[in-house]
């Protein structure tokens, strides 16, 4: 059977707090707990589809790190096969702001949060690979603190 294909892209967007990274997990108005993506349209590059759809469902601005790439791919119904292209985003400052067609509502939570509740398997894989990316890109993340912001590690402060 010939197959549809379909492509969206999204991305695991984070910020750095004090205690930590956290990541927005959105809930959709269809009810779903998911990563923010979207439908690729004409003409667009995978990273300026990521970057419009964050920004349409969330009203965020992010810096996107396309060393960061993942794809899975699933059957959305009968007959058609998508696949979904991540990376990782780091949201600049503001506050968010839901798209009302399509999410209800989103938040940044810390990651075992954000692993228990997302629905789908699929996205805990996703954040699970882009937790582990950014723990070796700011080692101090992986004890639940972020690199310091001048760059120098905490033992070099004084």
């Amino acid at each position: 059977m010939v197959r549809k294909k379909e492509k969206s892209c999204g991305a695991v967007v984070f910020r750095r707090e004090k205690d930590g990274l956290v990541f927005l997990i959105e809930t959709m108005a269809l009810g779903h707990i998911s990563l923010p993506k979207g439908h690729v349209e004409n003409g667009e590059t995978e990273e300026e589809t990521a970057r419009r759809e964050i920004r349409e469902e969330t009203g965020l601005d992010v810096r996107i790190d396309t060393r960061f790439r993942h794809t899975i791919t699933y059957s959305p119904r009968p007959g058609v096969e998508k696949d979904v292209v991540f990376f990782a985003a780091e949201a600049e400052a503001g506050d968010i702001t839901p798209q009302p067609e399509e999410v209800r509502k989103a938040a940044f939570l810390p990651m075992d949060e954000a692993m228990r509740i997302l629905t789908y398997a699929s996205d805990r894989e996703v954040l699970r690979a882009a937790g582990e990316y950014l723990d070796a890109e700011t080692p101090d993340c992986r004890r639940g603190r972020s690199a310091p912001l001048d760059g120098r590690s905490p033992a070099a402060k004084s």
